[in-house]
């Protein structure tokens, strides 16, 4: 049925932001035709919180070690937030090219993509 996401992030600037995907945060991909490169993602998972509305959608890229991330991100002149703690994990944001923000975090609840997950 199901076999995979297919995640779509809009921006002012898609070409600035395509090359950072591929060169800062080195995910491979493909050329659909025309430049519009797919990018393939790690592992995800999949969460549903209640909210007062609907079609509000979020993304975060999950980390191991978020400080050595952030550290990481801020060495190659990405614009990092600082880290804050969450109930689920430590959070922060990274800014693109085009100006949009991504959530990166490491988590500190059970997940479908570590061992001995239940």
């Amino acid at each position: 049925m199901i076999n995979g996401a297919h995640v779509v992030i809009y921006s002012k600037n898609a070409g600035s932001d395509r090359a950072f995907f591929r060169d800062v945060l080195k995910f491979s991909s493909v050329d659909a035709g025309h430049g519009w490169l797919i990018f393939a993602l790690p592992p995800a998972e999949a969460a549903v919180h209640d909210s007062e509305s609907n079609d509000r959608h979020e993304l975060y890229l999950m980390c191991d070690n978020i400080e050595a991330t952030r550290r990481e991100l801020k060495s190659k002149k990405v614009k990092v937030s600082e880290i804050t703690q969450q109930r689920w994990g430590k959070v922060a944001s990274f800014t693109l090219p085009g100006g949009g923000k991504i959530g990166i975090y490491e988590p500190s609840h059970a997940s479908p993509l570590k061992p001995g997950h239940k």
